[in-house]
């Protein structure tokens, strides 16, 4: 007799026994508590390692700058730039200037993130700029002076266009617009929750005006109570508004897509561990990781924080791209919502809503 083998009926037994505990426990109260462990771990460790990744420790990489009429100190424009770019261990991205005024034009077109000009008598003047980006500014500020003792080149550092006294580290902007992303999507769930009978047109409108309103509050405590930046009114609170209506139509859109149980899964994975990271709110772009800086261009909490970047520090060169990003967000995510809108969760139905706006006939 063989007692190595297995008996078939016996394991088949076994088998269907663990398909009926399978069942049973999918079939129980624990079941969707254990899905929603498993998803807010990942989305812990996720949410941990996008900010790590991004911020923790930032490099520069291709740090664009303009470099004024290095053909008459050619050798010193080129020890200075090698130098730089071994002290970074990166790469300066020097674009060729033949006047400082065009230099400065770049630099406010925020094309340039600092000018260097090589100087008779063996100087170097190093002009950086804060506000387009007072990471970078800090790296460049900290590594020139280091460069000038090893080349025996006096470096002057200047900043052309420091922060605001009430926000030294530049972080204002990226708090509202953190604040705006948030409260763009929790107020859309909010309403989906509360006011689930709102009809499509009445819940985007409730949307706008959640918008508008929480855009005001932000703009009147930090700008005018707190006083942390100078937010020109009303450019920063359309800026707030528009970025809280298309946060909140995105969070629409992915309930209709996914229902309520799971439409916050891809909200947060888009705004918060990817868009928040690549902003450039915390960290200038030019020190992120790559494709993370190009990427957060594209994304509502990127072109929140380059819009209302643009009009606190650089209002004579306005960009038209930030405000196409969060608007482009909002139309999509809003014609989705509109086209599969009879699939949003506590939506009245066609006929339904039929029935309220008309009377009822017979006796």
């Amino acid at each position: 007799m063989n007692t190595g083998s297995r008996d078939p009926r016996g394991e088949r037994r076994r088998r269907a026994t663990l398909k009926e505990r399978g069942r049973g426990f999918r079939a129980s109260r624990f079941f969707p508590a254990s899905v929603v462990v498993a998803i807010i771990a990942v989305a812990a460790g996720l949410f941990a390692g996008s900010y790590t990744y991004s911020m923790a420790n930032p490099t520069p990489r291709d740090v664009p700058v303009a470099l004024v009429n290095p053909d008459s100190h050619a050798t010193l424009a080129g020890a200075f730039i090698k130098g730089m770019d071994q002290a970074l261990d990166s790469s300066l991205r020097p674009r060729i200037f033949r006047s400082y005024g065009a230099a400065r034009d770049s630099v406010e077109q925020q094309k340039s993130f600092a000018i260097i000009s090589p100087l008779a008598g063996n100087r170097v003047l190093l002009d950086t700029s804060s506000a387009s980006g007072a990471s970078v500014a800090e790296v460049l500020e900290t590594a020139a002076p280091r460069v000038g003792a090893q080349l025996g080149v006096e470096v002057t550092v200047r900043d052309l266009k420091p922060l605001g006294r009430g926000d030294p580290r530049g972080l204002a902007i990226f708090y509202i617009s953190l604040a705006a992303v948030v409260l763009g999507f929790v107020g859309a769930t909010q309403l989906g929750v509360h006011a689930s009978d709102l009809r499509p047109p009445e819940r985007i409108v409730v949307t706008a005006v959640l918008a508008l309103l929480g855009g005001f509050a932000i703009q009147a405590v930090v700008g005018w109570w707190l006083r942390a930046a100078r937010l020109p009114f009303p450019q920063s609170w359309a800026i707030l508004a528009l970025t809280m209506f298309a946060s909140g139509l995105v969070y629409t859109m992915f309930k209709t897509l996914f229902g309520s149980r799971w439409a916050m899964i891809p909200t947060w994975g888009l705004m918060i561990i990817l868009g928040n990271p690549s902003s450039g709110g915390a960290v200038s772009w030019p020190l992120l990781p790559q494709p993370l800086g190009a990427i957060g261009r594209w994304l509502p909490p990127g072109a929140s924080v380059n819009a209302q970047h643009n009009a606190v520090y650089f209002s004579g060169h306005q960009m038209v791209m930030p405000y196409l990003v969060l608007s482009g967000w909002a139309v999509v995510s809003g014609a989705v919502f509109w086209i599969y809108r009879d699939r949003y969760e506590g939506a009245p139905s066609r006929s339904t809503s039929g029935r309220r706006s008309g009377t009822q006939a017979g006796p």
